[in-house]
């Protein structure tokens, strides 16, 4: 309010910036941040290397093991051995994509959007269950 009391226009002292044009400005800008980020990684890749896989101990019988999404199933082989192998390896599966696809059917009945979010919530809790029990 200052400012026009006196009768100075707002920002009449204030300089006015130069347009910056993308190539020579902004894309030297571009490439130094790249440059950078680049540099980072390569020093962070050099000094925490990954090691590969698991340590082998050649006194232990090997015992093989599935990735990591299939782990739920290898879960369900343990709990049904022998002939209910069925069960778990086939019923059990089937079953669970059965009922994730008919969701959006359950969904349409007067309760359904609460039994549709049980099942899902069920299915997943499940999943998440039996690969945490099998890497135990």
């Amino acid at each position: 309010m200052g400012a026009f009391s006196h009768g100075q226009k707002a920002g009449a002292g204030k300089k006015v910036m130069k347009e910056k044009k993308f190539y020579p400005d902004y894309f030297s800008e571009i490439i130094v941040s790249i440059l950078i980020a680049v540099e980072v990684l390569i020093i962070l890749a050099l000094l925490y290397y990954p090691s590969i896989g698991r340590q082998i101990d050649f006194t232990k019988p090997f015992q093989p093991r599935p990735e990591w999404y299939f782990l739920w199933l290898y879960q369900l082989v343990r709990y049904f051995p022998g002939k209910s192998a069925f069960i778990g390896t086939v019923m059990i599966p089937v079953a669970s994509v059965l009922l994730l696809l008919f969701i959006p059917y359950i969904d349409r009945g007067k309760n359904g959007r609460v039994r549709a979010i049980m099942a899902g919530s069920a299915i997943l809790s499940a999943f998440v269950i039996f690969t945490l029990l099998s890497l135990l």
